[in-house]
């Protein structure tokens, strides 16, 4: 078996230890590092504190939850840091993660869903899947559930229709906004390593596959 890239192995085990920690410290690691809303109670009651805006992505509301982003990050991470190198993977990672959280913070502020806390790094899994996309459309993924075979645009263009629906008509429990959010890091980024709008012209260092 391949030797994971550095970035992806510890995330993985920062994944993995986090979620260890929560089972044993319980309530109060949601209450100190998810994500809570703006103007929420501060300081020991689940108030929002800028720190959150990164380790809301280190907690994971069960084992299913750290399984399936695991497993994203596993399988796609580890491909696109060994092609993209360390450094430009680390700046996705913060991208996906930084924006997830940000578009979740200002859907919650325009009152779309009820206020709680955000936790998962789901916004990095769908910015990967986006990357993916955009650089091998038409590359075949098999899903988990069911077990068959979809081309990465068709996958990418499903999962980001049902997170526009889910997170409009069925709001609470799941930060769907953040989902999409993750995917609009993932895109941002990626345009800027290329040079194109509405960042300045670069040199071209990604390629599509057809």
């Amino acid at each position: 078996m391949p030797r994971l890239p550095p970035v992806t192995l510890y995330l993985l085990w920062i994944l993995t230890g986090t979620f260890a920690l929560q089972w044993l410290v319980g309530e109060p690691m949601v209450r100190w590092f998810a994500l809570w809303p703006v103007g929420s109670e501060g300081f020991g009651g689940g108030g929002f504190l800028p720190w959150q805006l990164v380790t809301y992505a280190a907690l994971h509301g069960d084992f299913i939850h750290l399984f399936f982003n695991a497993f994203m990050v596993w399988m796609l991470g580890a491909m696109l840091e060994s092609q993209w190198g360390t450094r430009r993977y680390v700046q996705f990672v913060l991208a996906c993660v930084l924006t997830a959280g940000a578009v979740h913070l200002l859907f919650g502020l325009a009152g779309v869903f009820p206020p709680g806390p955000a936790l998962g790094i789901s916004g990095l899994a769908y910015g990967l899947l986006l990357a993916y996309g955009l650089m091998y459309p038409n590359q075949q993924l098999m899903l988990l559930i069911p077990p068959v075979p979809i081309k990465a645009k068709y996958l990418v263009m499903i999962l980001a229709g049902l997170s526009v629906y889910m997170g409009l008509t069925s709001p609470g429990g799941v930060a769907h906004f953040a989902h999409l959010g993750g995917m609009l890091g993932a895109w941002l980024v990626m345009r800027y390593w290329r040079g194109d709008p509405p960042f300045g012209k670069r040199r071209p260092t990604l390629r599509s596959v057809r």
